[in-house]
């Protein structure tokens, strides 16, 4: 493994961590509305969570995301480094080409994302109850009743469907942005223009994903796993959001999960722990 793509690990890490420290409370009311169809949207959630359940039940399923966006994180940043130099092997990608090297990231991003995100889902999925698992509990709770592919992986075929969009999306929005402040401001961008060229990708990602986002969100909460290959339950689960909810519901949630500042602070981590690795290695 050469430097780089060590560098790119250890700065995708610390982005990982400053996404899920500055995005968690939005995610958690996201998620809620995406499984709780009850609630009148973002902000009826957010009150009742807050008077029902307290404040940190915003950060309700962190320490999966916390432990696992970092390593998340850090192996996109590194697979998009590489796919990058598998695309091209000159520096300067078009946007297409740079969407093309997000796509192939983010499907190898999906083997992590997974795991991570289903326990995190089923934490954010509990409302107070004598009965909530902690992290510990969940895991277990998932190995023993449905083993590795239909516990551990539980909705992994439908992750590796939003990544790809998503993750072409993110950083195609992410350079173009960068590329149009380049032209005011030089290669050395102030930190708010690294801020608003995250937050232009975060707004892209869910937009090119969010429906797949929906899905998947439901079949890792059910209890049962989803019967028959992912070919049929995903039409499947689909079908049956348009017949609870309508079209809209394909998009319940989007507002929150257009988090601005967690992907502002994911672009503003990485680049800033990028530079200096850059400064101190060399490479």
């Amino acid at each position: 493994m050469d430097r780089r793509t060590v560098n790119e690990l250890i700065a995708g890490s610390v982005g990982g961590a400053a996404q899920v420290l500055v995005g968690q409370p939005l995610d958690t009311i996201k998620t809620r509305a995406q499984i709780a169809p009850s609630w009148n949207g973002p902000m009826d959630i957010l009150k009742q969570t807050l008077r029902k359940e307290g404040f940190f039940a915003l950060y309700k399923g962190m320490a999966s995301p916390l432990i696992g966006i970092a390593g998340v994180n850090s192996l996109l940043f590194a697979a998009y480094g590489v796919s990058k130099r598998l695309v091209s092997p000159f520096p300067d990608l078009s946007l297409k080409q740079i969407a093309l090297a997000g796509s192939m990231a983010g499907a190898a991003n999906a083997v992590l994302a997974s795991p991570v995100e289903m326990f995190k889902v089923r934490m954010q999925g509990q409302y107070g109850s004598a009965g909530d698992k902690n992290l510990r509990a969940t895991v277990r709770d998932m190995w023993v009743k449905y083993g590795f592919r239909n516990g551990i992986m539980r909705g992994y075929w439908i992750t590796f469907a939003r990544e790809i969009p998503a993750y072409a999306g993110f950083y195609a929005a992410y350079e173009f942005s960068k590329r149009r402040f380049n032209k005011s401001y030089g290669q050395q961008l102030p930190v708010w223009a690294t801020l608003a060229s995250g937050s232009t990708g975060g707004l892209a990602y869910w937009l090119s994903s969010y429906p797949l986002d929906v899905i998947k969100s439901r079949v890792q909460l059910r209890d049962a796993p989803p019967v028959g290959s992912p070919l049929r339950y995903i039409p499947h689960e689909f079908n049956a959001i348009i017949v609870e909810s309508g079209f809209s519901g394909l998009f319940k949630g989007l507002t929150p999960s257009c988090d601005i500042p967690a992907a502002a602070a994911t672009f503003a981590a990485f680049e800033v722990t990028r530079d200096y690795l850059l400064a101190y290695t060399g490479v």
